[in-house]
């Protein structure tokens, strides 16, 4: 279909309430049913499905009220655009985590990690290592696709719970993402807001840092409960890592190249990269034998092998055979294949957020709350509530921040708020709860890279619960809600 249904000449439609409620109930039922009939199974094709129908629901809508197909074409275009980053991102990762466990960089993490991490303070140590590698490269994509992986990796193998160890690993890659000078979802939101960054992170650490504190005593409490695995397993299995790996410091290198870039500033899908490709380099150096078993093909030569082994493991993971199943399970990963299910998520989801937000449906939704908060707590409630909101109707962390900076930066300052006030509760309504919905890309990104379904690990993720509930109680209270005086208004 490429006419325009607007031939008469009449201006389009404005979207009416039932217009708005359509697409979003498709979605809410679709997406209901979908993990009715699949369970935790229903990431890998349903939801995408229920997604692409809600698209399909709102075009329709969108048709009805007059819009042109190539514009809602065009609409289409620049969601699929707006997220090429991500594309890359993934990607790239998914290559990384294939090279990494090829070239004994995860069972190097692996092995370390059960020697010094303690089962008993395993949950805060791992929220704590995450928080300060992002807070350092300020990615919580990053830390949770390279550490978060090992993390997970290590907690298979001691005995203690994936889905905490997943919450507690997202919890410390928020905190840090949220609190970093170098986070392009930080910066983001200080520069819309009209803030300096500095400021929006002093104004940040009253929710985040109290939100993190309470993290750690209740994944202390937590860790006080776990039963470990036997010693005597643990030890049959690192010694079963030592005879497929050279466990060394030297299988570092690729962690410490991505560290490296990261503080350089270079982009987060080149960094990646770079740093599978560093990670095939040296297994070829390190982990000759490991790239053998792993091609099988006593016809090849070496070189070739070994050019297969790096190609293949970053197209469609390592595959271990151990003979022990949780080390096999935790290295046969990876593969830019492997993200592809994540991908066509993460299409479905921001295609139908970007058709709600150019055709002025998002608006039609939100602004009857803008008219309601007749009071500096309603207002905090209401940012909050639609940056959520949009996590969950819009499916992408940047429409759920950039929205509500958007639409409620005048009226804070009309108010005489502080634009910090404004850029902290965005993020903390925004940002951090992105990760806890399972079709949102976050929700999705981190489900697909830790291997734990974003349900399992949601009551997990207490940093990202705890802070935009701190930030509802500043908002109603007034606790460190800044004010601005007229000549600042002016």
């Amino acid at each position: 279909m490429d006419t325009d249904l607007d031939s008469s000449g009449k201006q389009p439609k404005a979207p009416s309430n039932l217009d708005v409620a359509l697409p979003i109930v498709t979605l809410i039922v679709s997406i209901a049913g979908a993990v009715a009939l699949y369970g935790v199974a229903a990431i890998d094709g349903p939801v995408q499905v229920a997604l692409l129908l809600s698209c399909m629901v709102a075009a329709t809508i969108i048709l009805k009220n007059r819009h042109p197909w190539h514009e809602i074409s065009a609409s289409g275009g620049r969601a699929v655009s707006s997220i090429v980053s991500a594309i890359f991102i993934l990607l790239a990762v998914g290559a990384l985590i294939g090279t990494w466990n090829m070239s004994g960089t995860i069972p190097t993490l692996v092995d370390y990690g059960i020697r010094l991490l303690q089962p008993s303070w395993f949950y805060p140590a791992a929220a704590l290592v995450c928080a300060a590698v992002s807070l350092g490269i300020g990615s919580s994509w990053t830390t949770a696709g390279t550490i978060g992986v090992g993390l997970i990796g290590i907690a298979s193998l001691v005995g203690v719970s994936p889905a905490i160890t997943a919450g507690a690993v997202i919890s410390g890659a928020y905190f840090g993402d949220k609190t970093s000078p170098l986070s392009e979802t930080t910066v983001l939101s200080a520069q819309l807001a009209g803030v300096d960054v500095h400021k929006h992170i002093r104004a940040q650490i009253w929710t985040s840092g109290p939100a993190f504190g309470l993290a750690l005593v209740i994944f202390g409490l937590l860790g006080l409960t776990v039963q470990p695995a036997g010693d005597v397993t643990t030890g049959i299995e690192l010694a079963k890592l030592d005879q497929l790996f050279w466990i060394t410091p030297l299988n570092l290198i690729p962690l410490l190249c991505l560290v490296l870039l990261s503080i350089r500033k270079v982009p987060a899908a080149l960094a990646i990269m770079a740093s599978a490709l560093i990670a095939g380099v040296t297994a070829v150096i390190l982990q000759p034998d490991a790239i053998v078993r792993f091609v099988d093909d006593p016809s090849l030569a070496l070189p070739i092998v070994y050019i297969k082994g790096i190609w293949t493991a970053m197209a469609n993971g390592y595959q271990a055979n151990s003979g022990i199943s949780d080390i096999d399970s935790l290295l046969s990963r990876g593969g830019m294949d492997s993200m592809l299910y994540t991908l066509w998520l993460i299409i479905g989801a921001v295609t139908f957020g970007t058709l709600m937000e150019e055709f002025g449906m998002l608006a039609k939704l939100i602004n009857p709350l803008l008219e309601r908060a007749h009071n500096t707590a309603l207002l905090f409630v209401s940012v909050l509530a639609t940056a959520i909101g949009l996590n969950i109707v819009a499916g992408d962390q940047y429409i759920a921040l950039v929205l509500p900076l958007r639409l409620y930066k005048v009226e804070f300052r009309k108010r005489g708020l502080a634009p910090q006030n404004l850029s902290r509760a965005a993020a903390d309504g925004g940002t951090v709860t992105s990760a806890l919905v399972p079709w949102n890309s976050c929700g999705a990104y981190m489900s697909a890279t830790l291997g734990v379904p974003t349900m399992l690990y949601l009551p997990y993720c207490l940093f990202n619960i705890f802070s935009p509930l701190l930030s509802l109680v500043l908002g109603i209270t007034g606790f460190k809600i800044k004010r601005i005086s007229p000549e600042e208004e002016a």
